[in-house]
């Protein structure tokens, strides 16, 4: 039985790495997938017409999700179309790579406008929608990093925190109206920015994770769909991690660390 049949989800920087493996695997499961992806950013098509040629359902909605503006016309137009959304994954955010001495005011409002504003702004909006319809789920991407601190990331920390404190919030607000909020983060992941701005990444991380390994995009698909599905019925206000252990033992892969600083510079 598929969990998420007749299910509409909308994934949020849905066209490549951990966002395209989710909507996938929420495909596959029954939904119809919305890919939410920034203006111009045609690789996004390429990953929907793959899932429409196997027979799934996938619809593209371009927005900037730091443009509170953006946002509400990307809820008005699925609103307009389906009447309803069951499900949202907030997936779109950036790192933003600074030494903490070097961290500039723009960098700092870029990262918490797409990583919190937009997080915040999508899922009031997934909320309306929601709560006219009965309910839903709402899942944040977090980070370990928002637990466990490494240097070089002291805005995109700061942002992952304060999503998990306003997934517990928002669950109390939001449960009344049969909605539920969860998070989860994942760990060292091979998605392809980082394989870029680490090309030895797997080594430099699987040294330090527990299960020795880096994790695999699909392997975000399992988390989000417990938290979509009804399996997890009675599951609100959580954030959990997906990262092979590495938080718990907390060993930090300092030249990949070094390594995607340098890189993210030099593009």
């Amino acid at each position: 039985m598929l969990q998420l049949a007749g299910k509409i989800a909308l994934i949020t920087g849905a066209g490549k790495g951990i966002g395209a493996a989710i909507a996938t695997g929420f495909a596959r499961e029954g939904a119809l997938v919305i890919l939410n992806e920034l203006p111009g950013a045609t690789y996004v098509q390429e990953l929907a017409n793959q899932l429409i040629t196997q027979g799934f359902r996938a619809e593209i909605r371009y927005a900037d999700m730091s443009d509170v503006g953006a946002v509400r016309k990307l809820y008005a137009s699925i609103q307009a179309e389906h009447g309803r959304l069951d499900i949202l994954v907030n997936n779109a955010g950036i790192t933003g790579w600074a030494d903490f001495f070097e961290t500039e005011e723009a960098l700092f409002d870029k990262v918490m406008a797409l990583n919190l504003k937009g997080t915040f702004f999508s899922s009031l909006e997934a909320a309306k929608l929601m709560r006219s319809s009965g309910g839903g789920s709402i899942i944040q991407i977090s980070s370990v990093v928002s637990t466990l601190s490494v240097k070089n990331l002291i805005c995109y920390a700061a942002s992952k925190g304060a999503i998990e404190a306003m997934t517990k919030q928002m669950a109390v607000e939001l449960a009344p109206y049969h909605i539920r909020v969860n998070a989860f983060g994942p760990g060292p992941i091979n998605t392809e920015r980082n394989l870029a701005e680490d090309p030895l990444y797997r080594d430099h991380w699987g040294r330090v994770v527990p299960l020795q390994r880096t994790g695999e995009p699909e392997e975000m698909i399992g988390p989000a769909l417990f938290l979509a599905s009804d399996a997890s019925s009675y599951v609100t206000g959580q954030v959990f991690f997906a990262d092979g252990g590495w938080s718990v033992q907390g060993k930090i892969a300092e030249d990949s660390l070094d390594a995607q600083l340098k890189n993210t510079k030099d593009r």
